[in-house]
């Protein structure tokens, strides 16, 4: 019987040595390589979402840019647009002003020129008719004129200053004064 004994303590033993081998066998031959494989999975997942999240950032970033070089733009036209309208209308203003003049000019020498004791170069010299555009406008009407375009520029740039937060001062200073025609 010591020798069945024998044998199957030796079986038993065969058993158990080949039940824990299966088991580190296992362990380290299916359950190591899927807990490895899960671990880089999940670190190429985070990478892969920090990679996401860097380049959302980046183009985030650049459309602020790309929004703020056009808001900035914008600005700058509505800015150039508003002092072509104050240049515009002065002189709209002067020229309608010069046209009055003339038509009351003409007016006027056409009736000495309806008198009957009237000669022609007599009411020329009484009554000169003054060019329709480009004239002399009397100082204060001249001075109004220009107050209002002085006004309505300095408006302008109050609006691009307030456009650009506060940056609008340092463009305004650097953008080109209108072109005075003389007027």
């Amino acid at each position: 019987m010591a020798s069945k004994a024998d044998t199957v303590l030796k079986l038993s033993l065969a058993a158990a040595v080949l039940i824990a081998g299966t088991g580190v066998g296992w362990y380290y031959g299916v359950v190591l390589p899927g807990q490895a494989a899960r671990e880089e999975a999940r670190v190429e997942a985070r990478e892969a979402a920090e990679r996401e999240a860097e380049q959302a950032r980046r183009k985030a970033a650049q459309r602020a840019e790309a929004e703020a070089r056009q808001r900035q733009e914008s600005a700058q036209l509505e800015y150039q647009d508003c002092l072509n309208f104050a240049e515009l209308s002065y002189k709209e203003r002067w020229t309608a002003s010069c046209r009055a003049q003339h038509d009351a000019d003409v007016a006027a020498f056409e009736d000495c020129a309806d008198g009957l004791f009237a000669t022609e170069e007599g009411c020329r010299a009484r009554h000169p008719i003054r060019p329709d555009r480009d004239c002399a406008l009397p100082g204060q009407t001249a001075q109004s004129y220009s107050d209002a375009r002085a006004q309505r520029k300095n408006e302008c740039a109050a609006r691009l200053q307030a456009a650009q937060g506060g940056q609008g001062q340092a463009a305004a200073q650097q953008a080109p004064p209108a072109q005075s025609t003389g007027f």
